[in-house]
């Protein structure tokens, strides 16, 4: 995939994630929640796009980012 449509792919699924944190975690601000996930683990993986994480629904990110949250790890969903 171009950098170009990548960008564009992050730029769809990064503010969805976001409304899911701030819609879960009511006590995080739109910029916590960014802060959040911009240091996650599972943010550092999404941003390789080859690991292809990308292709993930918004919800299974989120999925994924609260595992890390809660537990300080992640599974990868058993669809990858």
């Amino acid at each position: 995939m171009s950098d170009k449509k990548f960008s564009a792919v992050m730029g769809i699924l990064v503010p969805e994630i976001v409304h899911l944190i701030v819609e879960n975690y009511p006590e995080h601000s739109e910029t916590t929640a960014m802060n959040e996930l911009y240091t996650s683990k599972v943010y550092s993986i999404l941003e390789d796009e080859s690991t292809k994480l990308w292709h993930f629904s918004p919800l299974t990110l989120f999925n994924m980012f609260d595992e890390e949250k809660r537990t300080g790890r992640f599974e990868w969903p058993e669809e990858a």
